[in-house]
């Protein structure tokens, strides 16, 4: 998994491409605290661009709790956005859709 994160559209988004899994779920979370901390210091909401993201564990899961966590402790709004189907149908099961502001697009999550 691969993460790269930049300020878009008045938003800091964290782009992870590749699956999370059990085998880079930390990697993730650390990458997702620490685009927070970003968002933080800078005024920002922060979007997870999900785009690239085909499958996602329970672990990731978690991590993208510990992040929503660690976004309410710095007053940060946090949202989802452009989800693939395997990715909308992993958030639906998980009931997360009902725990995250999910939206079809970047674009529309920074304007939220």
């Amino acid at each position: 998994m691969a993460w790269t994160a930049e300020r878009q559209e008045g938003a800091l988004v964290g782009r992870p491409q590749g699956r999370v899994d059990e085998s880079n779920w930390e990697a993730f979370s650390a990458d997702l605290v620490a685009a927070i901390t970003a968002a933080a210091a800078n005024g920002l909401p922060f979007v997870v661009d999900l785009s690239g993201v085909p499958y996602m564990s329970s672990r990731g899961l978690r991590a993208l709790s510990t992040g929503l966590a660690t976004a309410k402790k710095a007053d940060v709004a946090m949202r989802l956005a452009a989800p693939g189907e395997a990715m909308r149908e992993i958030l639906a099961i998980s009931r997360y859709d009902k725990l995250f502001a999910v939206h079809a697009s970047v674009a529309e999550a920074s304007a939220a």
